[in-house]
Order: C-alpha cells, then sequence, then structure tokens
C-alpha cells in the first residue's frame, strides 16, 4: 500500500515537473492562446546550434528530451506494458506537450521533440526490462 502511494506520488510529481519546465513556464499565459510557434522541419534548431559550435545547449536540449520522458517507458514496463505501449505513451504525452506550448504560446512545438521524447520512453522502456531481466537472473 505505502509502496504504491510512493510510486504515484513520484508519478505525479514527475508530471508536474514535466509541464512546468515544459509548458508553464513564466508568462505562459501573457501571450494569448494560439500565439505558439511551429517547427516542421526535424531538427532544425538542432543543426542552427552544430554550426554554432554551442555544444552545451545542443547537450541540454537533446539528451532533456530524452531522460524527461524516459520515467514514461519505465512506468509501462513496470505496469507490464508492451514496446508499442510505451512508444504510444512517450509520444502522445509528448504530442499534448507540443499541443499545449502551441496554445498556450510558451514555447516551440517541434517535430524533433516528438522524435526524441519517443526515443527517450523508448529507452525508459528497455532500461526497465533490462533491470527485471537481471533481477530475475539473480533469483
Amino acid at each position: 500500500m505505502l509502496k504504491q502511494i510512493a510510486k504515484r506520488s513520484l508519478t505525479v510529481i514527475w508530471l508536474a515537473v514535466l509541464f512546468r519546465i515544459t509548458v508553464f513556464r513564466d508568462h505562459c499565459f501573457s501571450h494569448g492562446l494560439f500565439s505558439g510557434r511551429v517547427e516542421p522541419e526535424a531538427f532544425a534548431y538542432y543543426v542552427k546550434l552544430v554550426r554554432a559550435e554551442n555544444w552545451r545547449y545542443f547537450s541540454y536540449l537533446f539528451v532533456g528530451n530524452l531522460i524527461w520522458f524516459f520515467p514514461a517507458g519505465l512506468l509501462v514496463r513496470l505496469r507490464g506494458g508492451r514496446l508499442w505501449q510505451a512508444a504510444l505513451a512517450g509520444f502522445g504525452l509528448s504530442m499534448l506537450v507540443e499541443t499545449a506550448q502551441f496554445v498556450l504560446g510558451s514555447g516551440v512545438s517541434e517535430l524533433d521533440d516528438l522524435i526524441l521524447n519517443t526515443l527517450g520512453a523508448l529507452l525508459g522502456y528497455g532500461a526497465a526490462a533490462l533491470c527485471q531481466r537481471l533481477r530475475a537472473g539473480k533469483d
């Protein structure tokens, strides 16, 4: 019982922090509805960062997009879900974030975010699966 409460609490905290850093940024409601920007070209901003040799910000964005969605895949695996469900969870959650950014004008909705966030969820699923296999091998 206490373990379940802890898991659910951590999930709620993770989602709250995720939405705070991606959607509910400072002044997110001050731009007006549907004032966000869409960048349909995948990895366009990453290319600019590489050309400018801004490796620090490139790494921050790239790794951040993977890490922040890692728990989505982890949770799917721990609940007995399949790989495709982890991909769907990562994609769906990312689509929700990107749509909210556009609607609230709090960020740029980018195709590469959908790709990297989904990949992050898949990595989380894979890490959980590996840990479960290693743990089963020790028993």
